[in-house]
């Protein structure tokens, strides 16, 4: 081995000595593969490309020099691109889907309804298939789709594939989508929640402490007491009363049987006085009493409507709600591979309440997704109760989550996430209201703890049965601790024991069939898999074959290939789908490039905290692959969706070098 190839440093993965190399060489290579491709591209030449470099930075002052390396690191406030900006002028949607009514703002519409100007400053195809119009047999973005040339003709019309148009034409694959109707009366503030709001009205009368405090919680403890032994007293007495009306009821009955009786002793002995007690006991006869029936409790505890729906989790492999990157298409790519239960991301109940379409656009459900939850954050039970009615009322969704476990401070410092772990009223005043005005199974989503050496998971899971909750997930870290150890699967065994009957899900380190036996050994009732599915998706599989699968880069591309053509599907074909889909993929690929292929491995399996060292891959899509630089990931997004925009920029939400 070359003395310039480091070995594996302390808390790096173990990979064979033959494919170890130093950062220098590993990004000489991936240069030189790059400035091959453009020579094969361009065979007249051009400037070199370290030449191009200097003379695009050769303007940079200092000040702009520093604030590249400030921008490097953890990123919380990242700068926002709206794909939009990306297209100066656009084409107005009366235009696009061929109508044959005027544009309802005429004169004032601020989209071009000249095809030829705007064909003018469009940008160039990318290609001449386009998936849209090949899967759905009409492209519904027409003549702002950019792969256009493929459904377009000779006069600018947007061709139809007839036959499979009409295949395609009663399939509904999207579901959940957002009511203009119901948007307005959420804006509006017309939106009727008598569910909720009968049950605010109930714990507003209901006796609470008003500090938390250990005399407080005796005293409201006291008071449910009296409560309960009072309305016990009251079933009590409407039990007596049934009975004493009973008892009445059947001595009246024996009475007048006996008097019956008597009287047809002696009209026998008396045959002549017969006729004429005969008709005096038809004027004197007594009518049936009617009897008042059982006492129900109905007064008391209003029925449902329907049952609960339930859901058997048990055994079950669950792709957990990631922010940003647990998207529909990364969903379905997941569900191909072997996922069981999905999640949408995580949705603010304040939003969704105030109508946002795209916190809305969190809750979409495509149909491969038999087993399929939302999750809600939110601090107070006034907004979760509303929420989850409208939710219920508006959706189809098989579970609701509760986001008691999210540790970004955004969410914390307002109560919500972890926050609702210290907060145990209201946490049990929003399982409650939401479980009232539910049909579906109410799931909760929590960690350890806030602090990193107190945990208090198995002091809320107790109550957490009581409330009435159909399924809980534990993350094995505290907030605290974020990633930087291992999860505790065996404090997870601990709560699984305190859980039962409730199924109760780990979540934390899973990136092997081999993580997951020993997960499974303990006594959780499923798996939640979550940086694990981000890094090989196909984990899934892996876990259900039991074995170690050594993809290859092709394979790998082929995944990102399907990724894209989701994200058509699902963000649109024209540029602001294209670079929405391109955005996501390079979220996506800043976890992807953690993954060590297994036959590079000197030891197998890849341990999770282990840091991916600089190697040559077999090949160099493999090698490209394997780079933590978001100028490659550039790359392999522009072999999949083509060449990004003049006015590019890409800062990715964990730690990496930014792209402008």
């Amino acid at each position: 081995m070359d003395s310039t190839v480091l070995e594996a440093e302390r808390g790096a993965a173990a990979i064979k000595s033959q494919f170890l190399t130093s950062k220098e060489k590993f990004h000489e290579f991936l240069s030189s593969g790059r400035s091959s491709q453009k020579n094969e591209e361009d065979p007249d030449g051009g400037e070199p490309e370290k030449k191009k470099i200097r003379l695009e930075n050769e303007g940079e002052t200092a000040e702009q020099e520093k604030k590249k390396i400030k921008m490097r690191g953890q990123n919380k406030s990242r700068p926002h691109v709206k794909p939009h900006t990306y297209e100066d002028k656009r084409l107005c949607t009366s235009i696009i889907q061929e109508r044959d009514s005027v544009c309802p703002y005429g004169e004032k519409c601020r989209f071009l309804h000249d095809v030829s100007e705007y064909l003018s400053t469009k940008a160039a195809d990318l290609g001449d298939q386009c998936h849209l119009f090949n899967t759905l047999g009409k492209c519904p973005y027409g003549l702002t789709c950019r792969y256009a040339k493929a459904h377009t003709s000779a006069d600018l019309k947007n061709m139809v594939n007839t036959e499979l148009y009409r295949a395609s034409a009663g399939r509904e694959n999207t579901t959940n989508l957002l009511d203009k109707e119901l948007q307005k009366r959420l804006r509006k503030k017309q939106q009727r929640f008598p569910g909720a709001d009968a049950f605010l009205k109930s714990i507003s009368r209901a006796p609470r402490p008003e500090h938390n405090s250990r005399e407080q919680r005796e005293k409201h403890e006291d008071q449910r007491q009296k409560h309960e032994e009072q309305r016990e007293q009251t079933d009590e007495q409407s039990k007596n009363t049934e009975d004493q009306t009973q008892t009445n009821n059947q001595r009246e009955n024996a009475n007048i049987q006996s008097k019956n009786t008597e009287d047809q002793r002696q009209s026998v002995e008396d045959p002549s006085k017969n006729g004429s007690d005969s008709a005096n006991r038809r004027e004197t006869q007594v009518p049936p009493i009617k009897t008042i029936g059982p006492i129900t409790d109905a007064d008391i505890i209003k029925l449902r409507p329907c049952e609960k729906k339930q859901v058997d989790f048990r055994d079950k492999l669950y792709l957990a709600p990631l922010t940003t990157c647990g998207n529909l298409p990364f969903r379905r790519v997941c569900k191909r591979f072997g996922a069981d239960i999905t999640c949408g991301e995580m949705a603010m109940c304040t939003n969704l309440l105030q109508g946002q379409a795209s916190e809305w656009a969190l809750l979409k459900r495509h149909a491969s997704e038999d087993l399929f939850g939302v999750q809600l954050e939110g601090c107070f039970p006034d907004t979760m109760t509303r929420c989850a009615e409208l939710l219920n009322q508006n959706i189809d969704v098989d579970f609701v989550d509760i986001n008691s476990g999210c540790p970004i401070d955004l969410v914390y410092k307002k109560g919500g996430g972890c926050g609702l772990m210290t907060r145990t009223s209201k946490f049990e005043q929003i399982v409650r209201g939401m479980n009232s005005v539910l049909d579906v199974p109410l799931t909760v989503k929590i960690r350890t703890g806030v602090q990193q050496n107190s945990n208090i998971a198995h002091k809320l899971i107790p109550e957490m049965k009581k409330w009435g909750v159909s399924l809980i997930t534990l993350h094995g870290r505290s907030r605290e601790q974020r990633y930087t150890k291992l999860a505790d699967w065996d404090y997870i065994n601990t709560c699984a024991q305190l859980a039962a009957p409730v199924p109760l899900f780990g979540n934390g380190d899973i990136l092997s069939y081999e993580d997951a036996m020993k997960a499974r050994e303990t006594g959780v009732s499923g798996i939640m898999v979550a940086r694990g599915a981000l890094i090989k998706p196909w984990l899934f599989t892996e876990i259900k074959e039991t074995r170690h699968w050594d993809i290859s880069s092709t394979e790998r591309l082929d995944i990102l290939r399907d990724f894209t053509h989701f994200g058509l599907e699902h963000w649109g074909s024209d540029t602001q789908g294209v670079e929405k889909t391109r955005n996501f993929l390079l979220e996506w690929l800043s976890f992807l490039c953690r993954y060590i292929p297994v036959g590079l491995l000197e030891r197998v399996p890849q341990r999770i905290n282990e840091r991916p060292p600089f190697y040559m891959g077999r090949d160099y899509l493999e090698t490209l692959m394997a780079s933590q630089h978001v100028d490659d990931w550039i790359q392999i997004s522009e072999m999949l969706l083509g060449p990004v925009p003049k006015n590019f920029s890409f800062l990715p939400k964990h730690k990496a070098n930014a792209y402008k």
